[in-house]
């Protein structure tokens, strides 16, 4: 718009000079004489002077120095020789050739600076006058600008859901070129990181909006950078057409919102915890994370199972125990907990974010039950209430180890393990007869009561036993019993019982008879009693025996039972007791020792196994074991030992009573094929039965190798490299062989031989083959090597190769290198991290003003530097955003002043956020920590200083007002810093303005004293010599403020004082002594100021120096100033009138001494006749007062006419509105106002609005406000001799109060007039 505006004006001058010469053609064409017209000068007689014949000119801006520009011709009608010339300030682009008018660049253009050029252009023929005009030089574009960015830097931040299509950011770059130059497109040249993969993730439109063109994952990438390019459409330059462009950087800061689930750490989770534990005990802790790191919301955990004795801590995920754990009452001793974890927020879709994991915690068992006894039997218990008495029975006098039948006792403890453990025993009177099995029990298990002393099992002695059956847990002595008490019935027999001649019969039978087989062919008791108590039968007990043996129950006779297997190696030896019952049940018994003899059936057990392994080149001696489970001491168990044919029986000899076994000469592990270096002999073993019996057994003979050769590795040196801090952590491997047989031999072991760099490696050896063997070698898993912090970049070791099967070791060693190779994986970094640099304001350094530094330790890098983020401050606080664009910072580190508008005062800080970018990365952190530069703004002395409003009125009364008194201020700040900030005050003029319009010039009457009040200075303008009082008028004084740094500024203020000259002093007669006055000074002072409302200036007080004022008892006289903060003072008659209208301030006055106010009657001063005259005047104010009602009741008929000059004055008063009247100010020195109707004695605007003559309260209302006598002319009228300072504008509400008062039928006030207080001022 600007460069059409200036086409345009350019194009009107044009038309201007054209039309001008057409003019001048024109006339030319009328009247030959119009050649010679005065315009160019004075022509020669008989030569006309030359013509220019253009007015403007077109120059391109790439124009070289030297190039000619344009060519100046002009027209001289006598063909004279011209010679040109040019001036003006724009003449210092050109060079004219004074005879050609070839004018030449003698300075380089530049359209943007300066697109017209004005030159005054001279040509002379060297006769008449030179002839001069005004010639215009249209400088034309070409492209040389480059568009610039604007608004830098380019960065914004969005959130990861933000939809394609979403248009990001607006880039704008402007160029001052014109046309298609001036036209600017934008296009992405590279995105940051992965541009391969990102870069269709952006596109820019034409008008620079960056639009996203696919989905952000936070996840993913968490910031992008897009290099931006802006190419303008092109233009001529030094003539090719040329295409100028500029590049930035606009960074995208991706915004993590809330769309995952949060996690569990360490799964799975598992504990134990001992039950009875206390509440509040932590069994474990559970830990998730919200994985979007960038929102890290609060997570929150609590189990989802119900009726659990945990619980979790809602935000730590501690698991404590929150119920009583008993194991033995739990379902399971592991238990399942589901634990949730939710994020505090709800995520972008509205839903709670969560997950969940299994806790299994195990409760771990204490002994805390005591085994307790149960009427059952096993397995079909429930335990689900325990028994203390049982009962059971047996017969008396039964045989040791004969349980009690008729129990069912079982006894549990619930503990686990250990903790189950408990023994049994009795106790009690009866403890003695019986026994209890199992005396231990681990758990759950029957209990027995056996019988343990059969004769005290005695129905004749007692028929009920009782015993006390006590279970003891041992590991519990806190609760360690239970006690059941277990009643025996005992059942009886006949009082004779069958008797067996013996008590014990021995009996043998051969192992293997066949059933039926005789063993005793009678036994037989004899019973005393006769009858069926006499008929005796026979039976074995117990019932087990029945399975092997059996008894005739009427002869007594042992055999054989049907079915048994008489085993003499498996049992030598049956105990049965036979019984003999009588017919009354009376039973008696003896003992059965049945022995089972031997027979040949058990072949020879070779007892061991036979693996012996010797040395090469040594002996064997060895013995061969045996057993024979048939009868010891018989053929049936003697053995014998022989070789049997092999391969190697002949190389060995055996004793075959011994079963010692020799070889016959050393062995060759060598001349063995088996690649293990066994031989096999096979030795059998026999007895002597008949028939006799044999068993073989394999002696295996391993034939150990000897340890004869060295290790060899298949390289001389090995030579490898790896990258530094890699996460494979292998280096190489290294192969050796060793010749020898065995593993044992030809096994070898690597390890790294102590030296410079061996304790940062390890080394593993792998058998790849018989008697082949790697090592790989690693870095240790403790130790980083970091390319740069080493210092030596590769490691020289040696790796052994041992054989140590021998205590003579056989090693072999080969030297290995390690070369460590750099890996860009280091952070860049700021250096230092806070840099700073001065700049100073307006603009005064352009260019290049500090260079940021930053430093990576890598080998290999590449760093640019990016702003992140820029800081304007002014003082400690924020400056907004006024310095964003003050610096430009490129990426290698330059801080470009970008702006000529830096203003201290704006911004006196600005910090710009740094970091470096390794582009070389490729482990690790790319970006450095954040660093910061600042910029300290430096104040250049750029403001003047500015005085603030005065709105106070200055007033000083000569005769109080001695050198040094404080009479005005004035306060002015300047927003330059330092020295640049400070004001010195000084008096410029002094300017005295007279009433009478005359001035005058006055010197060393004021001074000024400067200080400072919380940064704004104070001028403290004071008297600096005696003021004359008898001037009346005002002082006008011009007052200088000036800053303290070159080039000082400077500003002035006019203050105006107003004098109080010596009409206005007055002077108060007392009739108390001087010293009393000058007590109650103060006093005084106070109730003169509650009755004026004025500021007391007292002068002096002393002696009264005249005899009348002696004769009147006046002891002292106080001469003082009654003044106004408007500059105006009251005068003798104002000051008495407001004294005499309080009465309350005249007693206290008069109480005071207060005799005479100026010259008057002198008069007794006595408190008594002061009281009478107060009363005197009251009553004569009174009857005044009646005097005056009469006198409105007879003027009854005047208050109509009255009301009528009202109207007609609010006719006039209405054009003025009356905030405008009472607006004026005072006349200084004077009781006079610019404007009616103000009140300087009060010091405040009166109110007109009522004032319609008949309710009017002081003297001035009378003198000037009276509309009887008083005529006031509507300004239409134009009356000469009206006054318009008397005039009384009143406010447009006084249309109404008008109406409510001629509604009025007799007047609501009478006014009091006093002719003796009556200035038209008040």
């Amino acid at each position: 718009m600007i460069r059409a505006a200036a086409q345009k004006l350019i194009i009107d001058e044009l038309g201007y000079s054209r039309r001008q010469r057409s003019l001048v053609v024109s006339g030319c064409r009328q009247s030959a004489a119009c050649v010679q017209h005065p315009q160019r000068g004075t022509a020669a007689s008989g030569n006309a002077p030359p013509i220019f014949d253009t007015s403007i000119e077109y120059v391109p801006e790439d124009l070289l120095i030297g190039e000619v520009a344009f060519v100046l011709k002009a027209t001289d009608l006598d063909g004279d020789t011209l010679s040109y010339s040019i001036s003006g300030a724009d003449a210092f682009y050109f060079n004219v050739n004074q005879s050609t008018g070839v004018v030449t660049l003698r300075n380089l253009l530049d359209r943007e600076s300066q697109a017209r050029l004005t030159l005054t252009v001279t040509v002379s023929d060297g006769i008449n006058d030179a002839t001069s005009r005004k010639l215009t030089v249209i400088v034309e574009d070409r492209n040389d600008n480059a568009p610039v960015f604007k608004g830098l830097p380019y960065e914004t931040s969005v959130p990861e859901n933000m939809m394609a299509g979403s248009i990001i950011y607006t880039i704008s770059a402007t160029d001052a070129d014109t046309g298609n130059a001036a036209k600017v497109s934008y296009s992405i040249l590279e995105v940051i990181p992965d541009n391969a993969k990102n870069f269709w993730l952006f596109y820019i439109l034409p008008n620079g909006s960056v639009v996203l063109n696919g989905s952000l994952d936070y996840a993913t990438n968490t910031f992008y950078q897009l290099k931006i390019l802006a190419q303008d459409g092109g233009g001529p330059l030094y003539g090719v057409t040329v295409f100028q462009n500029s590049t930035t950087y606009f960074s995208i800061t991706v915004i993590d919102l809330p769309n995952l689930n949060p996690r569990f750490l360490n799964e799975p989770y598992s504990g134990s915890v001992s039950e009875n534990s206390p509440l509040g005990v932590s069994v474990l802790t559970v830990t998730a994370t919200d994985r979007d790191t960038g929102v890290n919301d609060e997570i929150f955990y609590s189990i989802t199972n119900a009726s659990v004795p945990f619980a979790i801590n809602m935000t730590t995920g501690i698991i404590t125990v929150s119920g009583w754990l008993d194991r033995e009452q739990l379902p399971s001793e592991e238990m399942l907990l589901e634990v949730l974890a939710r994020e505090k927020n709800l995520d972008i879709h509205g839903s709670v974010a969560n997950a969940t994991t299994m806790v299994t915690i195990l409760v771990v068992d204490v002994n805390d039950n005591k085994p307790e006894f149960y009427q059952c039997s096993l397995p079909s218990c429930n335990f689900t209430k325990s028994q203390n008495n049982f009962t059971g029975s047996i017969i008396e006098h039964s045989s040791s180890k004969v349980p009690v039948s008729n129990l069912s006792i079982v006894a549990r403890d619930p503990d686990k393990g250990i903790n189950s453990t408990f023994e049994l025993y009795l106790q009690g009177g009866s403890a003695s007869a019986f026994s209890v099995s199992p005396t231990t029990i681990v758990g759950t298990g029957e209990v027995q009561i056996l019988v343990q002393n059969p004769s005290e099992v005695d129905y004749e002695i007692s028929h009920v036993m009782v015993v006390q059956l006590i279970a003891n847990d041992t590991g519990n002595p806190a609760n360690c019993c239970s006690v059941a008490t277990v009643t025996v019935n005992l059942i009886d027999t006949n009082d004779h019982f069958p008797e067996f001649p013996q008590s014990v019969y021995v009996l043998s039978v051969m192992e293997n008879s066949p059933a039926g087989t005789i063993i005793a062919p009678n036994i037989t008791a004899y019973d005393p009693d006769s009858g069926a108590y006499g008929q005796i039968t026979y039976q074995l007990l117990p019932d087990t025996i029945l399975t092997t043996f059996t008894v005739n129950a009427t002869s007594g006779a042992v055999l054989v039972s049907p079915g048994a297997s008489l085993d003499r190696e498996t049992r030598s030896i049956y105990y049965a007791n036979i019984q003999a019952k009588d017919g009354g049940d009376m039973m008696n018994t003896a003992l059965l020792e049945i022995y089972v003899l031997d027979e040949n059936d058990n072949a020879p057990i070779v007892t061991g196994s036979y693996f012996i392994s010797v040395e090469e080149g040594q002996n064997v001696s060895m013995e061969v074991k045996a057993i024979d489970n048939d009868e010891p001491n018989t053929p049936n168990s003697e053995l014998g030992f022989r070789i049997l044919p092999g391969l190697f029986s002949d190389n060995f000899t055996i004793n075959e009573t011994t079963g010692q076994m020799h070889s016959k000469g050393p062995l060759d592990r060598e001349a063995l094929d088996d690649k293990d270096g066994q031989l096999v002999v096979t030795v059998e073993v026999y007895d002597h039965g008949v028939p006799p019996l044999s068993t073989q057994v394999n002696v295996t003979i391993t034939v150990a190798d000897i340890n004869d050769n060295t290790p060899v590795f298949l390289e001389q040196s090995y030579e490898f490299s790896i990258f530094e801090s890699s996460s494979d952590s292998f280096v190489g491997t290294v192969v050796a062989t060793d010749a020898d047989k065995t593993e044992i031999n030809f096994r070898i072991s690597f390890r790294l031989q102590s030296g410079s760099g061996s304790s940062n490696f390890l080394i593993r050896s792998h058998q790849l083959g018989t008697g082949n063997y790697s090592g790989q070698l690693s870095v240790d898993p403790d130790t980083t090597m970091d390319y740069d912090t080493l210092q030596q970049k590769s490691f020289y070791l040696t790796v052994v190769a041992e054989n140590t099967a021998t205590d003579i070791a056989r090693n072999a060693s080969v030297p290995v290198v390690v070369h460590v190779l750099d890996v860009n994986d280091e952070p860049p970094s700021i250096v230092p991290t806070s840099q700073t640099v001065t700049v100073r304001e307006n603009g005064t350094q352009q260019g290049l003003v500090y260079t940021v530094s930053a430093s990576d330790p890598d080998t290999n890098h590449s760093l640019v530097i990016e702003e992140l983020q820029v800081t304007c401050l002014n003082g400690s606080q924020s400056a907004g955003n006024v310095c964003w664009d003050w610096f430009v910072l490129l990426p290698n580190g330059s801080l470009l002043v970008n702006s000529s508008e830096i203003d201290f005062e704006q911004c006196d800080m600005v910090k710009l956020t740094l970091r470096a970018e390794d582009l070389y990365t490729e482990k690790g952190d790319r970006y450095s920590k954040n660093g910061t530069l600042t910029i300290n703004i430096e104040d250049i002395n750029d403001n003047a200083p500015v005085f603030l409003p005065i709105s106070e009125t200055f007033v000083v009364v000569p005769d109080v007002s001695t050198v040094g008194l404080q009479v005005a201020t004035v306060r002015a700040t300047d927003e330059d810093s330092g020295s640049g900030g400070e004001i010195a005050f000084s008096i410029f003029k002094v300017v005295f303005m007279e009433e009478n319009g005359n001035n005058r010039t006055l010197e060393n009457l004021f001074k000024v004293v400067t200080t400072v009040e919380q940064k704004i200075y104070v001028g403290s303008i004071q008297v600096a010599s005696n003021l004359d009082s008898s001037l009346k008028g005002k002082y006008e004084v011009t007052v200088n403020a000036q800053d303290r740094t070159a080039p000082q500024n400077t500003a002035q203020t006019v203050l105006t004082i107003f004098t109080v000259d010596q009409s206005y002093r007055i002077r108060l007669q007392f009739s108390v002594p001087v010293e009393e006055v000058q007590r109650n000074l103060e006093d005084i002072k106070a109730t003169l100021t509650i009755a004026t409302k004025a500021t007391v200036y007292v002068v002096a007080i002393s002696n009264p120096d005249n005899s009348r004022a002696a004769r009147a008892q006046v002891k002292s006289v106080m001469d003082a100033y009654f003044v106004y903060s408007n500059g105006t003072a009251l005068d003798i008659n104002q000051l008495s009138q407001l004294i005499q209208s309080d009465s309350q301030v005249l007693l206290k006055l008069v109480d005071m001494g207060l005799a005479i106010i100026g010259s008057g009657e002198v008069t007794e001063t006595n408190k008594e006749t002061q009281l009478i005259g107060i009363i005197a005047g009251l009553a004569a104010f009174l009857v005044l007062f009646i005097l005056i009602m009469t006198l409105v009741l007879v003027l009854t008929t005047r208050s109509y006419k009255r009301k009528l000059n009202a109207m007609k004055a609010l006719k006039a008063a209405t054009t003025l509105s009356p905030t405008v009247a009472q607006q004026g100010a005072g006349i200084p020195g004077t009781n006079q106002y610019n404007a009616e109707g103000a009140n300087p004695m009060l010091n405040l605007p009166m109110d007109l609005s009522h004032d319609l003559g008949f309710h009017e309260d002081t003297s001035s209302l009378a003198s000037i406000n009276s509309l009887d006598e008083n005529k006031v002319d509507s300004p239409k009228d134009n009356n000469p001799k009206a006054k318009p300072h008397k005039s009384h504008p009143m406010d447009p509400t006084e249309d109404k109060v008008l109406v409510a008062a001629l509604d009025a039928k007799e007047p609501t006030k009478m006014a009091y007039i006093n002719n003796t207080f009556s200035t038209t001022d008040l």
